[in-house]
């Protein structure tokens, strides 16, 4: 009686079998290569070049190998398995899904047991060893069939790594200052499979919440870390659904620098680098989605600070002789008298104050800052002081 092995069923067949398939290899060989070219369409074609011989050395190694190892078991698949693998990434690279190059492993299958079989059965080969025949023949077509899928998954990755580096460095060339050349830019969009479009904005986020952010964002949008900071290029900002998807994607803080043509994506990146800087010291808010556009007063004053900061001493210095309840009072009404024109009742409004006290504090106010308040220029400087937050 024969013993079975479910993974390698040809370890149960004496190598008689063998003998008896080795003389009509080329025969077979011919008949399944004919076959594939009539049954799949993707490989209706002539059997020429490259292609043809691909096809041929395929069908030939898978046969001997099969013979090999029903001769002597211990032999194993590694050999010749590199062979399968290589033809599961030429499918990928010829631009064919798997199942093509699955389906002739089939129709190899079919041909090859009906033509082993009948030179078995010529034999007169007990049924039982016959059985065993036709489950070693489906077994290793298995096995071919699993070494193509690993080919053909492994030139996915890799085909997708060289994309992604191709858009990171997109990313970084469309953010450069001075602006790349146009014809420099759409050859790195080619080569990175990527649409210039006529308007995008560029986002930033820290590093660490990039690759959560783009997984969450379309795949058009381009992805790469630039100076320590994640660094987003997001096609048609401004388009149907495309706030609402940033919004949903943003991370504890995603920063987008205005929109404009692809020549300004290096001005957008700053102003988003700029959104995080004043976050980190709380001069922005520090979640959700910031909008450069939003903040541009803000911001200038923020990238300003060290001249604002001596604005603000020369301006405010009146309140420096007051207490620090008394000066933060102070600094509440004069940039209320600045907004509403010395209104006091407009003033006391903003305040929550009763407009009496408004007045009261408008005439020590005056006692304070003296012509500042009448002066075009002193005003302007006052104003900075008093929105850029310096004390």
């Amino acid at each position: 009686m024969l013993r079975t092995y479910d993974s390698e069923p040809w370890r149960g067949l004496p190598p008689r079998v063998a003998d008896l398939i080795e003389p009509e290899l080329d025969a077979i060989s011919e008949e399944i290569v004919a076959t594939i070219g009539r049954e799949v369409p993707e490989y209706a074609r002539p059997l020429e070049g490259r292609f043809g011989r691909g096809v041929r050395t395929g069908v030939g190694e898978a046969l001997l190998q099969f013979v090999a190892l029903i001769r002597d078991p211990e032999t194993g698949r590694d050999r010749g398995r590199e062979v399968y693998v290589e033809l599961g990434r030429g499918e990928l690279r010829q631009g064919r899904a798997l199942d093509s190059l699955l389906a002739a492993y089939r129709v190899g299958a079919r041909v090859a047991w009906r033509r082993i079989a009948a030179v078995c059965r010529d034999a007169d080969l007990p049924v039982e060893p016959l059985t065993l025949v036709a489950e070693s023949i489906f077994a290793y077509i298995d096995g071919l069939s699993a070494d193509s899928a690993e080919g053909y998954a492994a030139a996915q990755t890799e085909l997708e790594d060289v994309r992604r580096r191709r858009r990171q460095e997109l990313a970084a060339l469309l953010i450069r200052e001075p602006a790349p050349d146009d014809a420099d830019l759409r050859a790195a969009a080619r080569a990175a499979e990527w649409t210039v479009p006529a308007r995008l904005a560029v986002g930033a986020c820290s590093e660490r919440d990039l690759v959560a952010v783009t997984r969450r964002l379309p795949q058009e949008v381009l992805a790469t870390v630039v100076d320590g900071s994640g660094c987003l290029v997001v096609p048609d900002p401004d388009g149907p659904g495309r706030v609402e998807a940033l919004t949903r994607a943003a991370p504890p803080l995603l920063a987008l620098g205005p929109a404009g043509g692809p020549a300004e994506a290096g001005g957008s990146w700053a102003l988003a680098q700029s959104i995080l800087r004043a976050s980190a010291v709380d001069a922005l808010p520090s979640s959700g989605l910031l909008r450069a556009e939003d903040h541009l007063a803000e911001l200038l004053l923020f990238e300003g600070r060290g001249l604002t900061a001596r604005i603000a001493a020369a301006r405010l210095r009146p309140f420096e002789e007051l207490t620090e309840k008394a000066a933060a009072r102070m600094r509440e009404t004069a940039l209320a008298h600045l907004r509403h024109n010395g209104n006091a009742v407009a003033m006391a409004a903003e305040m929550h104050v009763h407009p009496q006290t408004a007045r009261y504090r408008i005439a020590r106010l005056r006692e304070l800052l003296g012509d500042q308040l009448e002066d075009p220029d002193a005003r302007f400087e006052l104003e900075i002081a008093l929105r850029s937050g310096v004390a």
